[in-house]
């Protein structure tokens, strides 16, 4: 449609309908037709007693609505919605406003066992940290106790939360073994220790102790993967080590059967029932028989097994 340039201009200046009428002469409906072609919010929207200030909340959800009375339509959207939804639960007799809050504070307890704080609770379950407090203390400053009941939302979102490296503080302590796997791949491809050690910034005695220790320092453990992605298709000779170091590192590897990157699914090296496929089919009877062809001696720990437990089968089988 065509927009007379004064209603436009009227009209981004935040002037209702009915005064860009009187102003203009132009129909309230065409002047509404008008906002709505140009994507401009209703006047009543735009009313700055209508719109609460910024805070951590964002628009378009109740609790801006309810709490700090927001008025805009994203807000009043979402309170409307809320209402809908509360109704058809109750119209079904599914309607569960509160949850056991004992359960969402085991959690909690778990993940600050595995060290995570409070905050980064919060931050990973999508809550403000309050409401985290709430359930384990309570609020001693308003004089209550840890919260016996919580939303469903909150709920879910909390239970949702595992301790990750994305989530854990960097002086959490953790296993070890995704750090010694990405270490010995990066050796096997000929990355000599003594290099890893001060891509890293450690000195080469620190660095074969955090190896053999029973646990590492999750910033460690992020660092070690940042130079496992890093290096472990680039070429060592590119980077400066020496033909020899790098003979030297593989045969390291080998005589210590140390998996190769290629060994490993990328998204089970920290998993502590993973095994490294060298033949493709490592962990079933074939395996055994593949490692023999290709010379990938001695066979690993799951086609001996694989292989034994065929043979006690054949035997049963044949008795």
């Amino acid at each position: 449609m065509k927009i007379p340039v004064e209603v436009a201009e009227l009209l981004r200046e935040g002037l209702s309908d009915a005064e860009v009428s009187r102003r203009t002469g132009v129909h309230p409906v065409k002047v509404g037709d008008a906002r709505q072609a140009l994507g401009l919010p209703s006047h009543h929207d735009m009313r700055p007693a209508c719109v609460a200030p910024d805070s951590h909340r964002p628009h378009g959800v109740r609790a801006k609505y309810t709490i700090e009375k927001c008025r805009c339509k994203p807000c009043r959207i979402a309170n409307r919605e809320a209402h809908a939804e509360r109704d058809r639960l109750l119209a079904y007799g599914r309607w569960n406003p509160w949850v056991d809050a004992a359960p969402v504070r085991d959690h909690i307890g778990y993940l600050q066992a595995c060290g995570m704080g409070q905050r980064a609770i919060a931050a990973a379950a999508g809550v403000d940290r309050k409401r985290v407090q709430a359930i384990l203390n309570g609020r001693p400053e308003r004089g209550t106790g840890p919260q016996e009941w919580v939303r469903p939302a909150l709920a879910a979102a909390v239970l949702a939360v595992e301790p990750t490296l994305e989530t854990l503080a960097p002086s959490t302590l953790m296993s070890p073994i995704g750090t010694r796997r990405r270490v010995q791949a990066l050796v096997s491809a000929g990355w000599p220790q003594q290099y890893l050690a001060a891509h890293l910034g450690m000195r080469g005695s620190n660095f074969t102790q955090m190896l053999a220790r029973e646990h590492v320092l999750v910033r460690r453990a992020r660092a070690v993967i940042a130079m496992y992605e890093q290096l472990w298709r680039a070429d060592p000779a590119v980077h400066g080590v020496t033909a020899r170091a790098i003979s030297q590192a593989r045969d390291e590897a080998h005589a210590n059967g140390w998996a190769p990157a290629g060994a490993w699914d990328d998204e089970r090296l920290d998993d502590p029932a993973a095994f490294p496929d060298w033949t493709g089919l490592c962990g079933t009877p074939g395996g055994y028989e593949a490692h023999r062809r290709h010379r990938l001696w001695p066979a690993c720990q799951p086609c001996k097994d694989a292989r034994r437990a065929d043979r006690q089968t054949r035997k049963a089988a044949a008795a």
